[in-house]
């Protein structure tokens, strides 16, 4: 399946987390922030709890329930009680629209 649109540039607030319901039966949060939009799962690993409440710092998203950290580009936990990532995705930018692949999220890798 190829990227679908899912909002535009112009429509996302700079370090505020916006969620998007069934992307192709996915669910997922955009954060525009450093000159770039990321998507990321909708949900913290650790509790299942929505990410789109958390707040932006320095490439990441805290989840507002007990401040795990994720980073945006990876998707791995910085910081406990999380101990496993959550999943990221590729997402192309095409004049104002942001298209997001949520077919093909991108494999994490450990460092």
């Amino acid at each position: 399946m190829a990227a679908v649109k899912v909002t535009t540039v112009s429509g996302l607030a700079e370090d505020a987390p916006a969620e998007f319901d069934d992307v192709d039966g996915t669910d997922i949060v955009l954060v525009h922030t450093e000159g770039e939009i990321f998507a990321i799962g909708a949900l913290c690993s650790h509790a299942e709890v929505p990410m789109v409440d958390g707040e932006v710092e320095d490439c990441s998203l805290e989840c507002y329930m007990h401040g795990s950290m994720f980073d945006l580009r990876t998707g791995a936990p910085l910081s406990l009680p999380a101990t496993e990532p959550i999943p990221v995705y590729p997402v192309t930018i095409d004049d104002d629209d942001v298209l997001v692949d949520v077919a093909n999220p991108i494999p994490y890798k450990e460092s």
